[in-house]
């Protein structure tokens, strides 16, 4: 018997793209529904007979092959089998979720002035507890190590913030359930006033927290707050994958850094007049998945009937089982429907596919099915789908069961492999199967294609790349040895981070080393290199421009999108390589931000039709496309019965189960909010799992029917960037931008000059959709107009000499701007200072992130201008993780060298880069500002 594997479906946060040409992976929550670019065929010859039978009328089975499936008492009266065409037994791979609790216990043992906290969780596995303190007089900051003597027993420090310990199993776990717990004793001395934990999965990688936030236990009654209310069962969440990530460290050691944090004693006293909370233990509900095998038997055989082939189909998955399937004609396996009589409990799915749902045994265990299908056709292609939204594929491929004899008479003997397609031999297949590569085709074909990725690379530079992770792997170890013999010297870090900086930048850039490079006498001006595929979508390849091709009146004319086709060759000469579009949903608002019936895109800015034509021309010129999608909230269609609006209509017909429940104004019935609210349209409720469900599937159906490349997500501060990162790995876009808004530190009228608050709540979203998806800079913004409105260019360096925005601290993730359709426009809700303009484009288009600009300014005055500092970046390579160094900040004056080769010059103060070694040349000018190159 021939026996195929499937892999694992675990990812429960990603959905396979059917309509790319990547390679997949296998989910099972893949979803078929736009996998087949089906016609409804005219043809006829496809009679399913689906009857209950007799498995003895499979008698003819040869021996060696196993059909599974449960005996009834009636035999198939409309076919006989003669012979056993084929027969392969599928081994499956699914995951199923199973409820378990986390206990928090705090015991505060008076005599001896101290407590202990005891976390369990009562679930079979390999726990470890990732976990760090906060101090009494500094409850806000961020994790610190606890003291030495707090540690339990196995702990290992995790850098400089966090301490990983391993739960054990209890003494007290009563037989037949378990109970793995690990203890902390927590002394007067210690100084401390809460805990703070995530509880990691170790043979999963999952992480569970508690409401999309650390969980913490407060030690102190004075320090609790809503929040930390303990009882509040309601959501431990679930992060699949790693939870620490090398940006997250880089920039735990620079924010330290800059805020002067160090663990100390000065809070003793004061923990000694405050009162410990009393005793408690409760118990948190969580959801932990795990797998489960299963197998599904396919069978065929000769029908006594003229030219008919009978396919059994047996499994022991539980529950409904359904088979989402078509049929071929030949070996490209491009499905079709025919127009002929179906099975019983089969129904039509968007005029692309067939679905039938398999009978229950009468044993209970499991489900199995009878198709009678022509012979004359070449195969069955099918998937399965489980309940709810998991599907169930052959490692990234549709399941194909040959009906000809001549294809498949050699699966039934034991020892034969897989057959091989024609075109493959069988020995490449055996290979494919192995290297888990599959790909599918445009024409929504599926098929095997062996990997051959990395095969032309040069050893040199496999070899180059190795050398530049060892050196980074010795710099992390040197940050790590200085900081276990307490050596705070915070210039040597600053110099070893900075350094690891410029290695990953110069590993970033091996990766595009194979763009083709033009002899300089056989062009007349330098080319722009060509964007590389994607290689993350919170930066695309780094080196991206973006252009926001709108305004606040753009809906006006009722023709916008047409009005961008005609300027679309315009804009790719200017340098930018990705475009932001409008939102393209029907709208409340006629400018696209209070959508309601999600699936309609005929807008304000033009139909479906002409949004199509005009993805499809941005991409003949080269220029990847972001829609704008509206996620926080959404307008209803009607009433309920208190006259509140708060049922949807429309595909998506959500009813009040869909609104968070701490909207003051809608009255929804859903959990709290994961964010802050938004009070001019129903919050949708995130938590919910057939709300992240619909609109996984409607970012899908809009990759795929309009063409988007990637998101620009609207108001993120209204929900948690977790379920961010589900929607982004569910997407796989290209590019990725958040809009996480709130206002910057003043006192008294006047901005601070230390904004990292400010900028550590946008990180701290970043950090959320764990860097999938960058967020735009607005505290550059902000600084940017108060140095350049008044004159103090002092601002734009920060107390540690670098740039004082999200750039400073996560360059890559950065999204720089100075104007879009809210601040600017006829708006003008945040104006930058008039006539500064191209100072501000002088320094986000030469500094690292990924600047964008504003579609006013494009077509305007300031086009010849910007468009040589574009050209400028993209001839020097300027990418969203170059290096500054910042010359001169005063008072009239704002100076820095990028990548050492460009330097700029903004503010009316004077300044002129060093004669040397280098041979500086002024390249672009304006009012104010200066931009010089090496040659």
């Amino acid at each position: 018997m021939a026996t195929l594997r499937l892999k694992p479906s675990l990812h429960h946060h990603t959905k396979w793209n059917p309509r790319s040409n990547q390679k997949l992976r296998n989910y099972s929550n893949w979803n078929p529904r736009l996998n087949h670019k089906l016609r409804n065929s005219t043809f006829s010859g496809l009679n399913c007979i689906y009857k209950r039978f007799d498995i003895r009328s499979f008698s003819k089975i040869k021996p060696g092959v196993v059909v599974r499936a449960s005996s009834t008492n009636t035999s198939v009266e409309e076919a006989v089998a003669s012979d056993v065409l084929f027969t392969e037994t599928f081994q499956l791979k699914r995951s199923e979720k199973v409820e378990g609790k986390i206990s928090v216990r705090v015991d505060h043992q008076k005599d001896d002035d101290k407590s202990q906290v005891a976390i369990g969780c009562n679930l079979p596995g390999k726990w470890v507890l990732h976990w760090g303190v906060t101090y009494y007089d500094d409850v806000s900051s961020e994790w610190d190590q606890p003291p030495p003597d707090m540690r339990p027993p196995d702990s290992i420090a995790i850098k400089d913030y966090a301490i990983e310990t391993p739960l054990k199993k209890s003494p007290l776990a009563v037989e037949g359930n378990s109970l793995y717990e690990v203890q902390i004793d927590i002394k007067v001395n210690h100084s401390v006033g809460a805990l703070h934990f995530v509880l990691k999965d170790e043979e999963t990688g999952a992480w569970y927290q508690h409401r999309g936030r650390d969980f913490r236990v407060c030690l102190l009654e004075d320090l609790q707050d809503e929040n930390d209310k303990v009882g509040d069962k309601k959501s431990f969440s679930l992060w699949p994958g790693d939870f620490v990530k090398m940006p997250e460290v880089l920039l735990t050691a620079i924010k330290r850094e800059a805020n002067g944090q160090e663990p100390n004693g000065d809070g003793k006293d004061a923990r000694k007049k405050a009162k410990l909370i009393e005793e408690f233990y409760d118990e948190y509900i969580f959801m932990k998945e795990k797998m489960v095998g299963n197998y599904l038997t396919v069978s065929v055989q000769e029908n006594e009937e003229k030219n008919k082939a009978l396919v059994l189909f047996d499994t022991d998955l539980p529950g409904n089982v359904i088979i989402h399937w078509g049929v071929c004609r030949d070996n490209g396996k491009k499905w079709e429907i025919p127009q002929a009589s179906h099975p019983p409990s089969t129904n039509l799915f968007r005029k692309k596919a067939l679905q039938t749902s398999l009978q229950f045994k009468e044993n209970g265990g499991g489900s199995w099915g009878l198709f009678t299908l022509d012979k004359e056709l070449a195969g069955l292609l099918f998937v399965l789908k489980l309940d709810g939204y998991t599907w169930l594929n052959n490692n990234g491929s549709d399941f194909y069961i040959p009906l000809s004899a001549e294809i498949g008479t050699s699966s039934v003997r034991p020892t034969e492999k897989i057959n091989a397609p024609e075109g493959h031999k069988e020995e490449d297949i055996s290979n494919d199967v192995k290297n888990d590569t599959w790909t599918i085709e445009e024409s929504g074909s599926s098929q095997l294609e062996k990997s051959q990725s990395g095969a032309n690379s040069p050893v040199s530079r496999v070899s180059y790349t190795d050398e530049i992770i060892n050196e980074i792997r010795s710099l992390v170890s040197d940050i790590s040895s200085e900081r276990s013999a307490n050596m705070k010297s915070k210039d040597a870090r600053e110099s070893i981070l900075q350094e690891i900086e410029k290695l990953a930048a110069e590993a970033y850039s091996i990766f595009r080393s194979s763009i083709p490079t033009f002899l300089k006498e056989l062009v007349s001006e330098p080319e722009i290199e060509k964007p590389q595929p994607k290689i993350c979508s919170g930066t695309g390849t780094g080196y991206e421009v973006l252009c926001q091709g709108f305004n606040w009146e753009s809906h006006k004319s009722g023709r916008w999108y047409s009005e961008l086709y005609e300027k679309a060759a315009d804009i790719v000469s200017l340098g930018f390589t990705v475009i932001w579009l409008p939102p393209p949903t029907e709208s409340v608002s006629p400018e696209g931000y209070m959508p309601k019936d999600l699936y309609n895109l005929n807008s304000r800015y033009g139909t479906i039709e002409e949004l199509k034509t005009l993805v499809r021309r941005f991409h003949e010129v080269g220029i990847k496309v972001l829609g704008d999608a509206v996620l926080n909230h959404r307008c209803a269609h009607y009433k309920n019965q208190n006259g509140v609006w708060n049922i949807f209509g429309g595909r998506l017909n959500w009813d009040d189960r869909a609104i968070v429940a701490d909207d003051p104004h809608f009255q929804g019935r859903g959990n709290k909010s994961s964010g802050d609210n938004f009070h001019a349209a129903p919050n949708i409720d995130h938590s919910q799992d057939f709300v992240r469900n619909d609109l996984k599937e409607w970012l899908n159906w809009l990759r795929n029917e309009i063409g988007y490349d990637g998101w620009r997500l609207d108001f993120v501060r209204g929900f948690w960037g977790g379920y961010v990162k589900d929607y982004l790995d569910a997407t796989e876009p290209y590019f990725a931008v958040g809009e996480y808004w709130d206002s910057l530190s003043y006192t008294y009228g006047e901005m601070d000059h230390n904004q990292d608050a400010h900028r550590q709540r946008i990180i701290d979203w970043i950090n959320a959709t764990n860097g999938t998806a960058g967020a735009f800079d607005v505290t550059t913004k902000g600084i940017l107009h108060s140095a350049l409105g008044k004159c103090e260019y002092w601002r734009l360096s920060d107390q540690k000499g670098k740039p004082p925005g999200v750039v400073g601290w996560w360059p890559s993730r950065a999204v720089t701007f100075i104007e879009n359709h809210d601040t600017g426009s006829t708006q003008g809700h945040w104006r930058f200072p008039s006539g500064k303009e191209m100072q501000g484009y002088a320094y986000i288009l030469t500094h690292p992130g990924t600047p964008a600009v504003f579609y006013d300014h494009i077509f305007s005055h300031y086009r010849d201008e910007i468009s040589a500092l574009i050209g400028l970046r993209h001839r020097k390579k300027i990418n969203c993780r170059s290096t500054v160094e910042i010359r001169k900040a005063e008072r009239d004056v704002y100076a820095a060298t990028i990548d050492d080769r460009v330097t700029v010059k903004i503010g009316p103060g004077h300044y002129e880069p060093p004669s040397g070694s280098q041979n500086w040349s002024l390249i672009a000018q304006g009012q104010d500002y200066k931009v010089w190159e090496v040659l």
